[in-house]
């Protein structure tokens, strides 16, 4: 009697912190600190919510199962390694699933979560489409002059609508002629193409795909630092691999994250930080308006690095891989379309005006991080608020790689690879830790042995972007509803998937010939 006198005040006990905790979080999340605003992926801030929410909800299973009778009778028991658990008596998607990693949103996972209206969900776009890797814009007109231009709409157009075929993906229509949302996550969409003869083969590929783009994504952040210090304090006997080493000491303490909400705190700051610097670059180029090199913008490209900036220009705008997350949090589902119309039209607008006025300010001169052509008075105390700002984004990507990698690999069942990272009190176990310091370190290495911000750029634009952007979700959107679709949009489906492989062909071949000869000269060097 004492005993299960116990267990039931322990189950009340955890059920008043539970609720207590969503209620804290629901008022940060109405202030804002808990939107995500990071350039490349939005949900990466509840990934700290989900992992605190996976442990405690497999300790209430266990205290229920001691405790009472769980479930009714009868009931098929589950299949081994599809651990589910329950916040608020509403079932959650199973452990490996990519909405774990990557903040699950919509009816599956979401539902006691606090709702975003259009306009934060337009804040959320904003940020992963004009982040840092604008700086890498007038590089890429350089390359290209009116043709990048055009580029940048292009890319533009097709984003947005590959956006919202891919959340058109999400839904079916049920026996009642109603449309309802039957998938909840990109991996899910992936999975329901590749099925029924191959069921996880398309989950697995966007999985790698993503995990590829984040951990490229932590590699820039090096990379843009060690160049950031090493521009800004040219006479210190530091060269750019030793301003990389430094910077990854800094970030060696990401191993050891357990949440994310003090860095989504400070990256909102550092965000906002972010666009008041692309005004004063704006506007010191507007300054030198009289001395614009409008010759210089030809009808011409370099068809060697006219390619690598292709990559760098879409890798600016990849934001699929978090919009079903975003779509399914939002209060108005409907709205979406329009919000994602009005995010990308800014975003073109914004981009090309920021990467013209930049490469008719400094011309032939561009270079790599647009930042470093500023004067030196300028230049330094610019580049330490971006230097900063990138510090402070790492653990974002950083932290969503490791939880896909965990996920995939390292989960409690018949199917993980390796023993679990996370023990039964959900401390990290020393593998866990191996994991994620080997991650931090192979950054550390790609930044050193590879230096170079628009190459890595173009790689990853190439490589992972387009595909993520272009092809998976037009190949989706014909797989998936191609009775349902009319002539123009199985033409623009195929249009799309067509430029988008040439384009990752191409950028992605010139990108690698161009890395190749950077190390090569460097060795030689």
């Amino acid at each position: 009697m004492a005993t299960l006198l116990r267990s039931k005040l322990s189950n009340v006990a955890t059920s008043v912190s539970n609720k207590s905790q969503a209620k804290v979080s629901g008022m940060f999340a109405r202030m804002g600190f808990q939107a995500a605003t990071d350039e490349e992926a939005v949900g990466f801030a509840h990934c700290d919510d989900l992992d605190f929410e996976h442990r405690q909800g497999l300790q209430m299973d266990i205290l229920k199962a001691e405790g009472e009778p769980c479930g009714e009778e009868g009931a098929e028991p589950p299949v081994e390694g599809d651990i589910h658990y329950q916040r608020g008596g509403a079932p959650l998607p199973p452990s490996g699933s990519k909405d774990q990693a990557l903040g699950a949103g919509g009816e599956f996972g979401g539902q006691d979560k606090p709702k975003i209206t259009a306009w934060e969900a337009g804040w959320n776009v904003t940020n992963a489409i004009q982040g840092m890797f604008v700086l890498g814009l007038p590089y890429a007109i350089l390359h290209g002059g009116y043709l990048g231009l055009f580029l940048i709409i292009f890319a533009a157009v097709v984003c947005c609508y590959t956006g919202k075929i891919l959340i058109a993906c999400l839904y079916e229509e049920n026996e009642d002629g109603e449309i309802v949302r039957v998938r909840d996550s990109y991996v899910a969409i992936a999975n329901a193409c590749c099925a029924p003869r191959f069921p996880t083969l398309g989950g697995r590929v966007v999985n790698v795909a993503q995990i590829i783009e984040l951990v490229m994504t932590c590699i820039l952040y090096v990379v843009v630092s060690g160049n950031l210090m090493y521009n800004s304090f040219p006479g210190l006997p530091v060269s750019q691999k030793s301003w990389s080493i430094i910077a990854t000491a800094v970030l060696l303490p990401c191993a050891f994250l357990k949440n994310l909400k003090a860095v989504s705190k400070f990256s909102l700051l550092c965000t906002l930080a972010h666009f008041v610097i692309n005004i004063l670059v704006i506007a010191y180029c507007l300054s030198r308006a009289r001395d614009w090199a409008w010759e210089k913008v030809k009808f011409y490209i370099d068809v060697k690095k006219f390619p690598i900036s292709i990559g760098i220009i879409v890798f600016s705008y990849t934001s699929q891989i978090f919009l079903p997350s975003l779509e399914g949090n939002m209060q108005q589902p409907s709205e979406f379309h329009c919000m994602m119309n009005w995010t990308h039209i800014a975003a073109c607008v914004l981009k090309g005006l920021f990467a013209l006025v930049a490469y008719l300010t400094w011309a032939d001169e561009t270079k790599e991080v647009i930042t470093d052509n500023l004067p030196g008075s300028i230049r330094a105390v610019v580049n330490i608020f971006l230097v900063a700002k990138a510090l402070l984004s790492y653990p974002l990507p950083f932290f969503a790689a490791v939880e896909v990698l965990e996920k995939s690999l390292f989960q409690e069942g018949s199917r993980a690879f390796f023993p679990a990272c996370y023990g039964g009190d959900g401390r990290l176990k020393s593998w866990g830790l191996t994991l994620r310091c080997a991650l931090v370190v192979f950054t550390l290495l790609m930044a050193i042995y590879v230096p170079h911000f628009a190459l890595l750029m173009g790689l990853t634009g190439s490589l992972t972007g387009a595909g993520l952007c272009f092809l998976l979700p037009s190949l989706f959107h014909l797989r998936l509803l191609w009775r349902k679709l009319l002539w123009h949009q199985v033409f623009f489906d195929v249009a799309i998937f067509v430029i988008g492989g040439i384009c990752s062909v191409s950028g992605f071949v010139h990108s690698l010939e161009g890395l190749i000869e950077a190390y090569r000269t460097n060795a030689e060097d």
